[in-house]
């Protein structure tokens, strides 16, 4: 009876719970929000009062006084603080649910394929204590890759690269379930921190995180070609200690984030040497998808295509495959129960 209850007013949802972003999909209208996965406290003793959540924190970050800290309650794909995460939670299940308190919708959240036990059970007591009346859990590779259209219930391989802002997921999927995989805490945030790191390096100059994710949209290119994509960069000067500004080029930070890139392709040849003989037939025709943010960062299908030898492809929309996937899931709660995971 009860259940019946919330269900009137409670709209079940989908949540890709990111490093990076947040991204939330509910029954019946789709992705209804993306907001970045940042939470703004005020730090006074022990306790803890939430000031800004999402992009309002986000915009935040870096420049915040002492006693307000700008942060990211995941990191590399697990819950950092539980508190601060189940705050957001909160906040974003009322912000779709026009801020009404009789809220108790069913809700699937995707974690990294690597996530133990414990880090799983956190996801979910997380959901739990924000407000969700059922909490189910799904691996955020089967959730791109229902995203990206792949066929993953069928007898064929389906092969798909989720590279996150925390994790980098790699995946080959057969009948509904992964048959070899590998998840690594490599990705766009690490991008970024050899970005940052680099800069320090090579022109004793500290950027921000939020300039070095600007620099990776702008002019991230794993194979760059002459004339050479150019950048201004705003940064603080490690010997004079005053700001200044400095003009960076694409080649450079190819030199710059090589290192991440090709852990990412390394794990990639690694999970297709797993990969059972039959099934890798499949893939020499069906190639591999990409998904996540960091899926954008230019040329690097045609990087890991070389690489490998098969066809790569961009997902349609690579920001949104994990959200959309777990979506689907949901509305397809009736078959696709047993690819949730059980905890």
């Amino acid at each position: 009876m009860l259940d019946k209850f919330f269900k009137i007013f409670s709209k079940d949802l989908a949540i890709d719970l990111g490093t990076a972003n947040t991204l939330i999909y509910l029954e019946g209208k789709g992705i209804i929000l993306k907001e970045p996965s940042v939470v703004a406290v005020k730090e006074d003793g022990r306790y803890k009062k939430v000031v800004a959540i999402g992009e309002e924190a986000k915009r935040m970050l870096g420049k915040t006084p002492g006693m307000i800290k700008a942060v990211r309650p995941l990191r590399e794909g697990v819950i950092a603080d539980f508190e601060v995460t189940e705050a957001m939670i909160r906040y974003f299940i009322q912000k779709v649910h026009n801020r009404s308190f009789l809220v108790k919708p069913r809700i699937i959240v995707s974690v990294p394929s690597g996530t133990t036990q414990v880090e799983r059970r956190a996801v979910k007591e997380s959901a739990e204590s924000a407000g969700a009346r059922e909490v189910y859990l799904i691996e955020e590779p089967l959730a791109a890759a229902i995203g990206a259209g792949l066929p993953i219930t069928e007898p064929v391989a389906s092969m798909i690269v989720d590279i996150g802002g925390g994790t980098t997921e790699v995946a080959v999927i057969s009948l509904g379930g992964i048959v070899a995989s590998s998840s690594i805490k490599i990705a766009g945030d690490k991008i970024d921190e050899a970005i940052v790191q680099y800069i320090k390096r090579k022109y004793n100059l500290l950027i921000g995180e939020a300039t070095a994710e600007q620099i990776k949209i702008q002019i991230g290119n794993v194979y760059p070609e002459e004339p050479y994509e150019t950048m201004e960069i705003k940064g603080r000067d490690l010997i004079s200690g005053i700001p200044k500004t400095i003009t960076i080029t694409s080649k450079e930070i190819e030199e710059a984030i090589r290192e991440p890139v090709y852990l990412i392709v390394q794990t990639i040849k690694e999970v297709l040497e797993e990969t059972p003989p039959e099934l890798s037939a499949d893939l020499v025709d069906r190639g591999i998808t990409l998904s996540g943010g960091g899926a954008l960062l230019k040329n690097l299908d045609k990087l890991i295509s070389e690489a490998t030898g098969l066809p790569v492809r961009v997902a349609e929309d690579p920001m949104i495959c994990v959200a959309l996937g777990a979506g689907k899931a949901l509305d397809n709660l009736d078959k696709l129960k047993d690819i949730m995971i059980n905890i």
